[in-house]
């Protein structure tokens, strides 16, 4: 059994989620979002979200992370910003000493839904369809669920890709 905690990184929201795996079934452990407030500085806003991923790797004890990967925007500052939020998404659990793994969007979508420009709404209905018991999450946290599920995915298939390891090799004969 391995509990992966999901992040979608932003500065305003970051959502978050918990699955556990048993091998190619998984299972809701938790998922939310932690909200900064707009009128706090970036720093203030920095150290809300290190709080609140902190608290959460402390509460539910993920074995390793995923952390959905940035795009560009249009305005450099929001870039700026969610890239800030991004890195605190990788510092949090990078300091609980939990592996962290970095997916793009458009593999996450593939993973759940089959197409890589899938909506919001088609990754959170195969999120619901896939974890029964997260009812009407926010799209924050059902794209945090879905970075769970898409490593949980991709570590079973890498597990299976392991080579074997060498025979022993045999005793000469008398």
């Amino acid at each position: 059994m391995a509990r992966v905690l999901g992040i979608d990184p932003g500065l305003r929201r970051t959502g978050w989620g918990v699955i556990e795996t048993v091998g190619n079934r998984l299972r809701h452990v938790g998922h939310g979002v932690i909200g900064t407030d707009a009128k706090a500085s970036v720093p203030e806003r920095l150290r809300a979200l290190h709080e609140g991923l902190s608290e959460i790797v402390t509460r539910y004890a993920p074995d390793e992370a995923a952390v959905e990967e940035t795009f560009l925007n249009r305005n450099p500052e929001s870039t700026l910003k969610l890239g800030l939020a991004r890195g605190v998404a990788l510092l949090a659990p990078a300091l609980a000493d939990l592996p962290v793994h970095e997916y793009a969007a458009n593999r996450i979508k593939k993973a759940l839904v089959g197409a890589g420009h899938a909506d919001k709404e088609q990754v959170a209905l195969m999120v619901r369809h896939l974890l029964p018991g997260v009812g009407d999450a926010s799209t924050d946290a059902t794209d945090a669920l879905a970075a769970a599920i898409c490593h949980a995915h991709a570590a079973g298939t890498h597990a299976r890709w392991r080579p074997a390891p060498e025979p022993a090799a045999a005793k000469p004969g008398p």
